[in-house]
């Protein structure tokens, strides 16, 4: 069994473990958006062993903190874009430690990584021209952490887009279609909801199905903004968001128009397609101890998982607030809008892309529910373009994400 992302056939990998290779990838993707500079990643991604998490954090923190250093000394000496443009790099580098710590046993630096990681992060985001502004979204009695990403100082009214992050996305993961926002004008909100990020390790608050209940919340907050024209809201979710999105429009009807990256219908099918039977028959009878006793079972002694898929299976079942593997199955599969998703109206662009590796077939799945305006968009291996959220096209994808938003808010 592999939990983790499978790539198809490439003509030359960095690695032979997929989930390293999609790391990778992804990271290149955002390159063009500064995060990263090509030489830096090409040398760290060059010092670490093939599905070595350990030696994968390693040499992400050494290039985070080194580069940290640097805009550290741009920053005392007052020169700012050098000093911003090096802070976005850092914080983007200690997001990829973190893809490895939470997989790890030992996950005593993950917060002290994490908390440099934003630290980089608000930096930047003060030296950002104009400054972006960190924002709390009242959410039932705490706070969801956002940043409002403005084009400028002015306090027009303006399209604006909720960028909704995956399952363990990183804020910078999210910097791309921002920064493509606001050079078109827009306004940009990204956020950490329940089981993202500083609300799962910092506040302990876990994922939930119902998605409707974070993202009503982030709509009223924004209709309190008078640089928000509350008329051409736009909602972008990404790999995991591509079922919150959807979820949420069945019953938050205010965005104009949303994009789902790529649909998904059922998120529990990422796991369960992968069990054998043996596994999937106490399951579905909800005999837990048996479930439990054979994946441990499984983990540690059969063959059937490996080491990578155990370490995976720890961090992936952490947002979902749960401590057995039993409740982590159960707790996915209530991520379900196959009854629901009728009822979307909102008009949506559904990405599609080719040899996508965690809901193959979802996307058609999704646009074929969808009762309202609605459209799917291929993404393909010929275009580069292809797997689990456009990894390395994502110029690409906010083309035609934009280009698309254009002519249905009629901008």
């Amino acid at each position: 069994m592999s939990l983790g992302r499978h790539n198809g056939p490439m003509a030359s990998r960095f690695f032979k473990n997929d989930d390293f290779e999609f790391r990778v990838q992804f990271a290149l993707g955002g390159l063009p958006y500064g995060l990263g500079d090509a030489g830096e990643l090409l040398a760290t991604v060059d010092a670490i062993k093939n599905g070595d998490n350990q030696e994968w954090f390693a040499q992400f923190t050494e290039t985070a903190k080194r580069v940290h250093a640097i805009a550290d000394d741009c920053a005392e000496r007052g020169y700012v874009i050098s000093a911003r443009d090096a802070y976005l790099r850092a914080s983007c580098y200690y997001s990829y430690a973190l893809e490895a710590i939470q997989a790890l046993p030992d996950t005593t630096e993950l917060l002290p990584t994490f908390s440099a990681h934003r630290e980089c992060w608000d930096n930047f985001a003060a030296r950002h021209d104009p400054p972006i502004e960190r924002v709390a979204i009242p959410y039932e009695s705490t706070t969801m952490p956002g940043y409002f990403i403005k084009p400028d100082d002015s306090s027009e009214p303006r399209p604006t887009i909720v960028l909704n992050n995956g399952s363990d996305g990183p804020i910078t993961s999210m910097w791309p279609s921002a920064k493509a926002a606001i050079e078109r004008g827009y306004n940009a909100l990204v956020f950490d909801g329940p089981g993202q990020q500083h609300m799962l390790f910092v506040q302990d608050i876990p994922f939930r199905p119902d998605w409707e209940a974070v993202i009503t919340p982030v709509v009223d907050y924004l209709s309190t903004r008078n640089d928000v024209d509350t008329e051409k809201l736009a909602l972008y979710g990404i790999s995991q968001g591509g079922y919150w999105v959807p979820r949420a429009l069945v019953f938050e009807h205010r965005f104009a128009a949303a994009v789902a990256d790529p649909g998904v219908v059922d998120v529990s099918s990422s796991w369960t397609d992968h069990l054998p039977h043996s596994l999937l028959k106490p399951l579905d009878s909800g005999d837990e101890a048996k479930f439990n006793k054979e994946m441990e079972l499984g983990l540690k002694v059969s063959g059937l998982f490996s080491k990578g898929a155990r370490e995976t299976m720890a961090f992936r079942t952490r947002p979902y607030g749960v401590s057995t593997a039993y409740e982590a199955f159960k707790a996915v599969s209530e991520y379900n809008i196959s009854d629901i998703a009728h009822e979307i109206t909102t008009p949506l662009m559904i990405c599609d892309p080719e040899g996508e590796q965690f809901w193959p077939g979802q996307p058609k799945r999704l646009f074929d529910l969808v009762s309202g305006p609605k459209v799917l968009v291929a993404f393909t291996k010929s275009e580069g373009a292809d797997r689990h959220c456009e990894p390395m096209a994502r110029t690409l994808l906010d083309q035609r994400m934009y280009d698309w938003l254009a002519a249905t808010l009629g901008l």
